[in-house]
C-alpha cells in the first residue's frame, strides 16, 4: 500500500480517531485539544453522523478526512502518525489490525477483545508486523499507582505476600454502564469481569511482578433482575414509577442532575441532543430510561476472584456494584509492613513492623482515571515524536504483550465462575492460542 504525504517537522503528532464516543472523543480528543502544540487530530470515523460532525468539527478536519466507517479511513494510504481505535468492544480487532497492515501505530481502548483467540491474534499481528500497540490500561499511568508500585520495588514493606484489592462500581455508575448501557450484556460487549475489571488485572499482574498460575472465581447477577422491581414499577421511570421518590436508580432524578444543555458524560451517551427535550426523549424510547429491573442486562452484579501467582503472591480482587464511591481501594500485605490505597482520594498509607512506622502519602489525582487518561496520552504522543525523529524512545507502560495476560486473566475469570472450577492460566492460553 501506498503512503500519502505525512508532515514529519518537529511539529505535532498527527492522529486519526476510530470511534467519536465518549472515549475518543471526551478523552482522548479533548487532551489533543488542550495540547495543540504536541498533538492533532486530522481524521475521524464514525457511523453516528452527529457524532462525527461533532468531534470533526472540533479539530478542524478538512472533509475529506471525515469517514463514516473505519473501512473508509483504513482504505486511504497511509496519511498520518498513528491511530486511536475507541469503538465497541466487538469492533477492536479488525479495525486494529487493518491499522497495523497499513503501517500504523496505535493507541488501542481496552478490552483488547471479549475472546481470547482473537486478543492472542491481534498479538501475532503486531509481533509479525513489528508495530507498537499501546493499550489504554490508564491507571499504569496514575500518580497513585505509580507511587505503590515504588513503595513495593524499594522494598518498604519487605516482600510482597497478598493482595486485597476492591473495584467499587458505584450503585450509579453500575446501573448507567452495566444494566442500562453499552456494556450491560455480555453477548454484545464483554464480561464484566472483562470489561470493567481489565484494568484490575493489570494492576495486580504489575504489582505482583509475576506470571498468573491460576485462579479461581464466583459471582452472579444477583439484584438488577425482574424479580426485584418495586411493586408498580412501570418499564421506564418517566412513565411515573411509585417508587420515583425511594429508588436510587431513577434515570429521571440521576440523568436530571445534570443542567440543560450539559453535553459531557453521562448525557452525551445517552442522546446526541443535551436539550430537555431531546434528554426526555431519550428517556422515552432509549436504553438509559428503563427500569433498571426490567432491562436485558445478563452481566453480573458483583464477582470475586481469588488468584496465585508463580511467585507464591496471592489476591484476592472484589468488583461490586452495591457501593456508593466509584473508585479502588487495596491493601498490599507484606512480610515488613502493608499498604492501603484509596484512589480517588489519592491517599496511601505506609505501615511498617517497625516503630514509628507509619506514614501517610498524598498523591495528586483527577476525574480522568486518576490523572492516567492524561498520562497515557503524554507517553504515548512522546513515543510517536521520538520515533518521527528517529529515535527509540521509552518502552510503552501498557504494550500489547503486556496486555494480553490480563486480558486472559480475566476472560480464565469468567470460565472459572461459569464452571465452578479453578483454572490453570497457561493452558487456558494454550486453548486459545489453538482456537
Amino acid at each position: 500500500m501506498g503512503t500519502e504525504e505525512i508532515h514529519h517537522e518537529d511539529g505535532p503528532v498527527q492522529l486519526a480517531v476510530i470511534g467519536a464516543g465518549n472515549r475518543g472523543r471526551e478523552a482522548y480528543g479533548a487532551w489533543v485539544k488542550a495540547h495543540p502544540d504536541r498533538a492533532r487530530v486530522v481524521a475521524v470515523a464514525d457511523p453516528n453522523p452527529v457524532r462525527l460532525a461533532r468531534m470533526a468539527d472540533e479539530h478542524g478536519v478538512v472533509p475529506d478526512r471525515r469517514f463514516p466507517s473505519w473501512e473508509a479511513m483504513l482504505g486511504r494510504p497511509k496519511f498520518c502518525d498513528a491511530v486511536v481505535i475507541a469503538t465497541p468492544d466487538r469492533v477492536h480487532v479488525d479495525p486494529a489490525i487493518r491499522a497495523l497492515e497499513a503501517g500504523y501505530d496505535l493507541l488501542l481502548e481496552k478490552p483488547i477483545a471479549p475472546d481470547a483467540s482473537d486478543v492472542i491474534r491481534l498479538a501475532d499481528v503486531a509481533r509479525r508486523l513489528a508495530r507498537s500497540v499501546t493499550v489504554s490500561h490508564v491507571l499504569r499511568y496514575t500518580p497513585f499507582f505509580q507511587t505503590i508500585k515504588r513503595l513495593l520495588d524499594e522494598g518498604r514493606i519487605g516482600r510482597l505476600i497478598t493482595v486485597q484489592y476492591t473495584e467499587n462500581v458505584g450503585y450509579w455508575h453500575f446501573a448507567h454502564s452495566y444494566v442500562r448501557g453499552n456494556w450491560r450484556n455480555s453477548r454484545t460487549s464483554s464480561p464484566l469481569i472483562l470489561a470493567k475489571s481489565c484494568h484490575d488485572m493489570d494492576m495486580l499482574r504489575w504489582l505482583a511482578g509475576a506470571p498468573c498460575r491460576r485462579l479461581s472465581s464466583f459471582g452472579a447477577l444477583t439484584y438488577f433482575r425482574p424479580e426485584n422491581a418495586p411493586p408498580g414499577a412501570p418499564d421506564r421511570c418517566i412513565d411515573g414509577c411509585p417508587a420515583e421518590g425511594t429508588c436510587p436508580f431513577s434515570a429521571v432524578r440521576f440523568y436530571g442532575l445534570f443542567p440543560p444543555g450539559w453535553d459531557g458524560w453521562p448525557i452525551s451517551v445517552i442522546t446526541d441532543d443535551p436539550s430537555p427535550e431531546g434528554r426526555a426523549e431519550a428517556l422515552r424510547k432509549g436504553p438509559y430510561g428503563r427500569c433498571v429491573f426490567k432491562c436485558d442486562n445478563d452481566v453480573v452484579d458483583h464477582q470475586v476472584v481469588s488468584i496465585e501467582f508463580d511467585n507464591g503472591v496471592t489476591a484476592a480482587f472484589t468488583v461490586t456494584a452495591f457501593t456508593e464511591e466509584n473508585t479502588r481501594t487495596l491493601k498490599l500485605m507484606g512480610t515488613a509492613g502493608e499498604i492501603r490505597g484509596h484512589l480517588d482520594k489519592g491517599e496511601i498509607e505506609l505501615r511498617t513492623f517497625q516503630p514509628a512506622g507509619h506514614d501517610t502519602l498524598k498523591v495528586p489525582t483527577s476525574p480522568t482515571h486518576a490523572g492516567g487518561d492524561e498520562g497515557l496520552m503524554e507517553a504515548f504522543v512522546a513515543r510517536l515524536r521520538a520515533a518521527r525523529r528517529g529515535e527509540g524512545g521509552s518502552e510503552t507502560l501498557t504494550s500489547l504483550e503486556e496486555s494480553v495476560e490480563s486480558h486472559l486473566m480475566a476472560l480464565a475469570a469468567e470460565r472459572a465462575r461459569l464452571e465452578g472450577r479453578v483454572v490453570e492460566l497457561a493452558a487456558f492460553a494454550a486453548e486459545a492460542a489453538a482456537a
